[in-house]
């Protein structure tokens, strides 16, 4: 590589040579699928793309698109972090994701709130049943204490420095970077007050299904749990497709699951009212 480097024709012949080069981990441009579900268009199909572990990827989705995640190897850790698209000061509150929906565990029919009172994206659907709304992500300290480097760019790049280059993306800085949820490692609590975790590794194929409730900016980082026990750096790759669909009706089951959803949906109403 040196040498070619060394001379800015062969440089050239070398980077022209790599088009068409395809590894797993990558956007798939135009995107492609052979999975979507029934009555899917491939022509809705909007992302396509396998994150790297220790990767991240970002993207804005409109209002009623779906957002599918699967764990391809059964070690992947989905962090991810929500916001508004029109006015990216309001994004995704965990705590009060918690607090009111009276339910820690995150599920099919919860949902992701922000920091006004409304629905950000919903989960759909959840085969996978192990997720995280306690713990949120590793950094550059926590990684260096267990792996021994923690950098963006070392081999062991941490969840905060992947999320700040997501947000960076979309013209957000450091102080726009907040807690996240963690999907397909669990975490939950003891009678103690301990926090345990459940983090796999699990079968592979595990998927979760979202619905974006707003025109929303989503981050997702993949990287170890920060309470994953084990000492090496383990997670895999990580697979993301979204496609259009239909903002929520006024009759849908999650919409109206409960009085507290049902408030977080008429915020959201309300908003686009305007």
């Amino acid at each position: 590589m040196t040498a070619v480097l060394s001379d800015p024709s062969a440089a050239r012949a070398h980077a022209r040579a790599m088009a068409g080069t395809r590894v797993e981990s990558m956007p798939v441009l135009p995107p492609v699928a052979d999975d979507l579900p029934e009555g899917v268009a491939a022509e809705d199909l909007l992302w396509e793309e396998t994150i790297a572990p220790g990767g991240y990827a970002t993207r804005r989705l409109a209002r009623g698109t779906r957002l599918r995640l699967i764990d391809l190897k059964g070690d992947a850790c989905a962090g991810l972090q929500l916001f508004n698209a029109e006015m990216p000061t309001e994004r995704l509150n965990v705590a009060d994701t918690v607090k009111v929906q009276w339910n820690a565990y995150l599920s099919a029919g919860k949902l992701l709130l922000s920091d006004m009172g409304r629905v950000l994206m919903s989960i759909v659907e959840d085969n996978a049943g192990t997720h995280d709304a306690f713990c949120g992500t590793s950094n550059a300290a926590t990684n260096a204490a267990k792996y021994g480097e923690g950098a963006n760019y070392s081999p062991y790049p941490n969840g905060r420095e992947r999320f700040l280059l997501g947000a960076a993306k979309h013209g957000l800085g450091r102080r726009d970077v907040h807690p996240c949820i963690n999907l397909f490692k669990g975490a939950t609590i003891a009678e103690d007050g301990s926090i345990v975790p459940d983090v796999g590794p699990f079968e592979g194929g595990r998927s979760v299904l979202l619905r974006a409730e707003m025109d929303v900016v989503v981050v997702i980082a993949n990287v170890p749990h920060v309470l994953d026990p084990r000492s090496q750096y383990s997670v895999t790759p990580l697979r993301v497709t979204t496609w259009r669909g239909e903002v929520t009706p006024e009759t849908d089951p999650i919409r109206n699951a409960t009085p507290e959803g049902q408030r977080a949906f008429l915020n959201v109403e309300d908003y686009f009212r305007r």
